[in-house]
Order: structure tokens, then sequence, then C-alpha cells
């Protein structure tokens, strides 16, 4: 523009403006100045709006006193992109800080790992880090900042302590997952001589704990790891060290082989034909393994599992583990629905192959092999109809009370039999439980805010010789009351996330059908199906019941 000159000084580093006041033949102001400059080679250079602001003073006292001196001002430079590093987390990775400069020099490759190396940064740098951070300073505006982790370093690993590893199976682990009698068969009713052990059997095996992984900082530091540590064993009765593997557990009786909760022991198993008339009802402190059928008024009551290779018919068996049934189950049932001829109740989990007219109680889980209806089940656990990896049975006519999912192939029939099942018992014992411990939370924190007033007043008063041991004695129960407030709340979060994972597990799952007559609720929120579904899920969500169709 006339009257204006803008111009790089010898060394090439910053930008002078030159106005002539005499040629000048427009109103000048700083957006014009500025507009001169973007439209110019020089548009990326730092600009001193300051200088330029002085400039213009010094040509406007030009013009008024119709001077014609020439203004010189020096109002921008040449920035270089400047590179930085910073050490974080520990010295286990480090970031770049990159700002953009202004028509300056942009750093090479080798210019960003020498910032990184004078930093102290001597491993982990990723050079694939660096070439995508050049790659962004090139299209990117003066002036601009990015920050990228440029290294990593690797944290340690601690070893895993040792593992036991069960060298035999649990009986009801064998049914739901049998084994084959050879190239093509699977035989379910020949289990006596695998779920029962002899003397001196090889029952678990201690892995030894792993050393860990040695790791290192961005700066060259090695991190050792902390190795595993070896457990103890916690064999039961029935049970013992091997003398020559001090990391072997062997089988001290015949019997039936249980590990439940990083225990193992063996019961002293019961073996009989079957359960009859001529044998008489069973009573044992031990498993009870029954190669044969139980028969209609008998009854089976262990403190350990019950395995019945056979069917059982209008029976009561109650276990303090396990009952295993891998024929079938008959019962009757008044017209009442309230008494039923076969109960099976057990502290463990309860399979049976298929039933009709059970009444079933149990801790754990519930598996059918095939088909269950006209029953009743109590459940704490899930309750499986079908394989375990893919549920494909039958489900109908039942009164079921479950903590947790169920999962059929078919869920109710075509006659639309009703299918009741109710997840409140669960879910109602947990509120009672999470209200109580939000009661008794809420009470330590008054009794808390309380003591600390009095303990900050204490804090701030002198306290005589004489009273120092009251209260340093004061200050241990304050202290134990901080941790027993810290130890609830840990608890109260612990009854939070347990009721919100109990409604994120109750659920209906039908891979095959879905016929009217099914009922579910949770308290007051109840879902029926009106009409025939195909394969869907049935879950609770928002505080209501939810209907999904499975693709």
């Amino acid at each position: 523009m006339q009257g204006i000159t803008l111009k790089v000084d010898e060394k090439d580093i910053y930008l002078d403006l030159t106005i002539e006041p005499a040629l000048i033949e427009i109103k000048l102001d700083v957006k014009t100045v500025l507009e001169i400059i973007n439209k110019s080679e020089f548009k990326h250079f730092f600009i001193f709006e300051k200088n330029i602001l002085e400039a213009l003073k010094n040509y406007k006292t030009a013009a008024k006193n119709n001077s014609s001196t020439v203004v010189l001002e020096r109002i921008g430079e040449r920035r270089h992109t400047e590179a930085k590093c910073r050490i974080v987390e520990g010295d286990l990775s480090a970031t770049m800080v990159i700002t953009c400069g202004y028509a300056g020099k942009t750093p090479s490759l080798m210019t960003l790992k020498n910032t990184a190396k004078k930093a102290g940064i001597a491993r982990g740098l990723g050079h694939k880090r660096l070439s995508l951070l050049l790659a962004k300073i090139k299209n990117a505006a003066p002036g601009e900042i990015f920050e990228e982790v440029i290294a990593r370093g690797l944290p340690p690993r601690n070893g895993r302590s040792s593992k036991l590893k069960p060298l035999v199976q649990n009986a009801l682990e064998r049914i739901l997952r049998p084994q084959s009698s050879g190239n093509t068969s699977v035989d379910m009713r020949d289990l006596g001589d695998i779920i029962c052990v002899k003397e001196a059997t090889e029952l678990l095996r201690r892995m030894p704990p792993t050393k860990g992984r040695t790791g290192y900082t961005v700066t060259g530091v090695t991190l050792v790891a902390k190795p595993g540590e070896w457990i103890k064993f916690k064999n039961g009765e029935g049970t013992v060290v091997s003398p020559n593997d001090e990391n072997l557990l062997l089988a001290n009786i015949s019997g039936m082989p249980k590990f439940k909760d990083q225990k193992m022991w063996v019961d002293d198993t019961f073996i009989c034909k079957g359960v009859n008339v001529g044998s008489g009802n069973v009573k044992y402190d031990g498993a009870v393994l029954v190669n044969g059928d139980v028969t209609e008024k008998m009854s089976i009551e262990a403190t350990g599992d019950v395995t019945i290779n056979g069917f059982v018919e209008s029976a009561s068996i109650k276990a303090g583990g396990n009952i295993i049934i891998t024929e079938g189950a008959m019962g009757k049932v008044n017209d009442s629905n309230t008494v039923y001829s076969t109960t099976l109740n057990a502290r463990g989990s309860i399979h049976v192959q298929h039933g009709q007219g059970l009444d079933i109680s149990c801790n754990g889980n519930v598996t059918i092999g095939r088909q269950l209806a006209y029953s009743r089940i109590v459940c704490r656990g899930e309750i499986t109809v079908g394989p375990v990896d893919k549920p494909n049975g039958n489900l109908f006519a039942c009164s079921i009370k479950s903590h947790s999912k169920i999962n059929a192939g078919t869920l109710g029939a075509v006659s639309g039999s009703n299918l009741a099942i109710d997840f409140s018992d669960g879910f109602n014992s947990l509120l009672e439980r999470k209200d109580t411990l939000d009661e008794l939370l809420r009470q330590i924190k008054q009794n808390y805010a309380r003591h600390k007033d009095r303990m900050n007043i204490i804090a701030s008063k002198f306290v005589p010789k004489d009273m120092i041991k009251r209260v340093n004695e004061a200050k241990e129960l304050f202290e134990d009351e901080t941790q027993l407030l810290e130890w609830l709340e840990g608890k109260a979060l612990e009854m939070k996330n347990a009721k919100q994972q109990y409604q994120q597990d109750i659920m209906l799952v039908a891979t095959k059908r879905i016929y009217p007559g099914v009922v579910v609720k949770l308290n007051n929120r109840t879902w029926r199906a009106e009409r025939e579904y195909d394969r869907a899920k049935i879950f609770f969500h928002d505080h209501q019941w939810n209907y999904e169709p499975l693709i």
C-alpha cells in the first residue's frame, strides 16, 4: 500500500513497519494495518500490536504537524516452534508440549528425539508418536499448542500367588459336562468309579507362584516386580499332604471328593444299589451314592452330596451338599398345590435330568437336563433348563422363587398353563440389610461429626500434662471410630452395588419361545405374556420389566 512498507531486518528475524505520512491517502488505524499484514507474505509472523499502536500514534502526530518524518517501528518477529518434555505418572510416561511457531523453523524428527533425550527420556520413546506429532504441526495454525504422550514406561507386574488345581472333578461338574466313555457315546449312569476316589488318589496340586514381570521407567530405571506368594493348603477331612511332594494333596480315605472355596476334602461315601423297602431309608454323615432308583415314600438324608444314578419317585432327599439325579424325578401334588410327594432340599445345587411334581429348595443353582413341569422351586442361584452352554429345555406350569436369571428353551406351554416367577424375596432381603446398614451408618456419622468438633476444640486448646494421657486415649478412640466409619461406608457402597447388580442379574431368557401365561414379578412390578413370543429376553431396567427379542 502506498506510504506503508513491511520489511524483514538484515538478520531475517524481525518485521519492521515504515509509514511515510506524506504518501498516506486513507484513514489509517490498527485494523487497516493488520489487514495489510494478513495479505502479505508476513502474515505468519508474531505481531506486536502494542508497537503498531505506537507507530500509529507517531504517524498521527506527524500528520497533525504536517511533518514528513518517516515513522519506523518494529512490529513483529519470527518465532520458531518450541518443544518441551515433561515426565509424569511416577516416571512411567512422558509428554511433549509443542507450541507452533510464527513463520519460524519447524523441528525435525531428530530434533524432537534430542529434546526428549535431554529431558532424561531413555526408554519407551515412540518414534511413530513423534512422527504423528510432526504431521499435526505442519497443518497447525501459528501459536497452536499440542501435548501428546511420546514415551511410556512399563509398570512392573507382580507375580501371581500359587494356584490350587483340582485333579479330580466334583460330581456335579461331571454331570453338567459328561466325558465320553469311548469315541462316540456318553455314559451318564456309570459314575461310581469316577466320583469316588480311593485312598492315596491325587486330589489337588498347588501350582507354583510366578515371579512377575520387571518394569522400567521412561528414564531407564528398572522397576522390580514382587514375586507371588505361596498360599497354604486348606485341606479338609479325608485328605493329607503327600510325604514326597509338599505341593500335592492326596486322599486319606476312599470317598467322594469336593473342592469349594479353595478347600478340598473327601466325604466318606455310602454306596448302595438302590433305596427301597428292602434297603430302608438312608441317613448318613457323609456323601451318598445310589447306583439305582429311589422308590416311593423312601428318604435319604446326608451331610455331603447325594448322587443318584437312577430314578426318584415320591421320595424325600436332603443333602448338606449337592443333589444329583442322573435320570428323572416324579412326584404327586395335592389339589391346592401345597403338598408335594417328592422333595429335594440341598445346601448346594440341584441337578435333575427331567422332573414333574417336585418341591425343590436349594442355596445354589438348579439345572434341569430336559424338562420340568408342575413343580415348585425356591432357589438362591440360577435356573437352567437344558445343556448349560445352550439351554433348550422346557419349563412350564411351575411356581418359582429365584434370586438370579432363568434360562430355558421354552417358557410356558401351548395350553397356557401358568408359569409364575417371582424375584422379590432376594431383593427384599437385600433391601432390608441395606436399610439396616444405612441407618447404622447415619447414626455413626452423626456421632463422628460431634466427636470431630470436640477433637478440634481440644486441638486448639493448651493441654495440661496431667490431661495428656486422657487426650491421647480420646484420640485413639476417635481414630478407631474413623476406621469404623470408613469400613461402614465401604459396606454401604457394596450393598448399593449389590442392589444394582441384583436388578441386572434377574431376567428370563427363552432361546425358543415364550407362551401366554408366563408371569414374572419383582414386588409390584409385573410382566405378563399375553401372547406367544419368539425367542426373547425379559429383563429389569429403569424400575420396570422390558421385552427384547433375541437375534
